[in-house]
């Protein structure tokens, strides 16, 4: 069996141009995550939440009448239906249920927005509360959303599912890019020198990093 002696010239302008692609497609998830995590790391460049608290009551909703009984998924599903009754809309965090008071507070996220439902399940009255949380949140509530917290219940607004999806697409391009560049690094003679020198940079800045958190860890567990 032979190899088409052509096959490595055609090869590399393709990869060539699906690195390009790829990167100019996720360039703008890559600049959204990282300048959410300065904000993150950096809280005090967030500066106060803007906007005032803002309160609405909904009357006569149509409770599922196990809902007291239901938890988990089941719980957020049914939920859902009242939000959407009361015309929330977001990812719901969590549910804490009061059960003496026959009450559900129901913490409802979405980008630049917080909302908290206090749902009285026998008046079947909801009282909604409303705070604008500005740009700085928004950034990060998005840097956290796909996270693996609450996993039962998370993902129940469809926009944050899509978000998820579009967060996997940039891990595995960014990997693509990774092999796809390390490839077109080694095809280019030229080149390999800077790269392994830059390659032996990264790696001991990397391991350099790591060495110190290990002795900072170890220092405060001695002390």
């Amino acid at each position: 069996m032979f190899l088409d002696p052509n096959s490595e010239a055609r090869f590399y302008p393709f990869t060539r141009d699906l690195h390009l692609y790829s990167g100019l497609f996720i360039s703008p998830f890559v600049l959204l995550f990282a300048f959410s995590v300065f904000v993150l790391v950096h809280p005090s460049s967030r500066g106060p939440s803007p906007g005032a608290t803002d309160t609405a009551s909904v009357e006569n909703l149509s409770v599922p009448p196990n809902l007291e009984t239901l938890s988990g998924r089941a719980r957020v599903d049914a939920v859902r239906t009242i939000l959407d009754q009361a015309g929330v809309h977001g990812e719901i965090g969590f549910i804490r249920h009061f059960p003496k008071q026959h009450r559900l507070s129901i913490p409802v996220s979405m980008p630049g927005r917080e909302t908290t439902l206090d749902l009285d399940i026998g008046a079947r009255l909801a009282t909604i509360s409303r705070r604008e949380t500005g740009i700085s949140d928004a950034l990060i509530l998005l840097h956290k959303s796909p996270g693996p917290h609450l996993a039962d219940i998370r993902m129940n607004w469809l926009p944050v599912r899509v978000w998820r999806w579009l967060a996997d697409a940039t891990v595995y391009l960014l990997l693509f890019i990774t092999a796809s560049g390390i490839y077109l690094w080694t095809v280019l003679r030229s080149e390999r020198r800077t790269g392994i020198a830059l390659l032996v940079a990264e790696a001991l800045s990397f391991f350099g990093v790591v060495y110190a958190l290990v002795e900072e860890s170890a220092f405060h567990i001695a002390l």
